[in-house]
């Protein structure tokens, strides 16, 4: 190329060529991460629903709702020393799941710290992995799927049972309007702790089944609606059961006292917020995964286009030039 402004054209067109992949294959994978800082809140109920009154003797009743609130806050500086500590780009979450009954009374309380990869997803094992404050290992994921979450199961952790197993992917589906992946995980009847903070005073969870010889069990089947872009589930809901066999519970049916039953969903506002949250959080995640590196790609051919045309014009300028 002869022409200046054809040399520079070639050269924008380069240039647009060589970033499209750049920033597909390259500044994605090390952009697309979880903030330290997250904050966020999200109420659930369970209506129509199996709860043992523990000060009306002890016996299960059915009851309008039972409430639960679960809040999530990143701890920057607790992800600065994991990341020091591991080299890797950590996320250090605190969580807190509060139940409370149809009076708005505590049922139950149980802390969580979370530590995991900000690209990934994936747990990273350091100090303060916990659940109801006793150390824990994760395996798997918890609250949320990694970017780009694939058709397929993914082992998902379980934290009343403080185990993981798979989440089966079972099929595309739409919720509110949006594409998401559908998974369900099923948790067989396992024995469980007893959460450390109850509505009941002089319950030493620690010593409660070698004292009573009573045992708390648990089974669950969990749902989740995700967005296989960001992989933030945009709906999660919850078929739980939980019961107290032997010691205080001898004298129920079968020996086993229902301490919860109930199918737990997300609030409508709640709801309609996180979808609103995912939606504008995609559209950030697909600009940089998609829309950008595409647009550079054309408009390096574009580009290129250009410069063609403009060193064909230049040449028929020369050769009229040359001829007269």
């Amino acid at each position: 190329m002869r022409s200046r402004a054809g040399l520079a054209l070639l050269a924008l067109a380069v240039f647009c060529a060589a970033l499209a992949p750049l920033l597909r294959w390259y500044a994605y994978p090390r952009l697309a991460r979880i903030p330290p800082g997250q904050y966020q809140a999200v109420v659930l109920e369970a209506r129509g629903a199996t709860l043992l009154d523990y000060a009306g003797g002890m016996q299960p009743r059915k009851v309008d709702k039972v409430t639960i609130v679960q809040t999530l806050k990143g701890d920057v500086e607790a992800a600065r020393r994991a990341s020091a500590e591991t080299g890797r780009d950590v996320v250090v979450w605190d969580t807190l799941t509060h139940i409370a009954g149809p009076d708005g009374r505590m049922v139950s309380q149980i802390p969580e710290r979370y530590v995991f990869d900000a690209h990934t997803q994936e747990p990273v094992h350091a100090a303060g992995e916990s659940v109801d404050g006793d150390p824990v290992r994760r395996e798997g994921i918890e609250f949320k799927w990694p970017f780009a979450a694939q058709p397929r199961d993914h082992l998902y952790f379980d934290a009343q049972t403080r185990t993981s197993s798979p989440a089966r992917y079972l099929g595309p589906r739409t919720f509110r309007g949006m594409d998401v992946h559908y998974y369900e995980q099923t948790v067989p009847w396992t024995k469980v702790p007893l959460p450390k903070k109850m509505p009941i005073e002089g319950i030493d969870p620690a010593t409660f089944e070698q004292t009573t010889g009573t045992s708390l069990w648990y089974r669950a089947k969990a749902m989740f609606w995700v967005d296989p872009v960001t992989g933030a589930p945009v709906n999660a809901e919850q078929v739980i059961e939980q019961e107290m066999r032997g010691g205080i519970a001898a004298g129920a049916p079968e020996g086993r006292l229902t301490v919860f039953a109930g199918h737990v969903r997300m609030r409508e506002d709640y709801s309609r917020h996180t979808v609103a949250l995912v939606a504008a959080n995609r559209l950030k995640v697909l600009a940089l995964r998609a829309y950008a590196p595409a647009g550079l790609a054309a408009a390096g051919l574009l580009l290129l286009g250009a410069a063609l045309w403009r060193e064909a014009r230049g040449r028929e300028a020369r050769a009229r030039r040359v001829t007269a």
